[in-house]
């Protein structure tokens, strides 16, 4: 999964995105690659463990449940600062938690993409 959002500015404001029309869109700026002022941010890559024999995430004990539905965002520069984790707690129950530079309404809205597999896709 890849997210794009607006960056932070020195004041750590966030900068403002308004498209006049298509082609100054974050989808076409990141299609582009025309990423200044934007953040593009990665799910992070799980690793096999031995012991389970599956590829696992470390949600810190915040996830439960294993699910597909599970997933970290980091920024390629620092795979170790989550920036966003979602996952299942119970089986209608999820946790969703965030860090900066992400908002509270961005990281919902990312969160809600993952119920639908055609939402977000690459």
């Amino acid at each position: 999964m890849t997210v794009i959002i607006p960056g932070m500015n020195m004041n750590f404001e966030r900068v403002p995105v308004r498209p006049a029309c298509e082609q100054e869109s974050l989808l076409s700026k990141w299609q582009n690659h025309s990423l200044d002022n934007l953040i593009e941010l990665h799910n992070k890559a799980p690793v096999w463990n031995d012991d389970t024999q599956s590829y696992v995430l470390n949600f810190h004990g915040r996830v439960t449940q294993a699910s597909v539905k599970n997933f970290q965002i980091v920024h390629d520069n620092d795979p170790d600062y989550i920036v966003m984790q979602f996952g299942r707690v119970a089986e209608d129950i999820f946790t969703l938690d965030y860090n900066y530079p992400m908002c509270a309404l961005q990281a919902f809205a990312i969160g809600l993409s993952s119920f639908d597999s055609k939402l977000a896709c690459e």
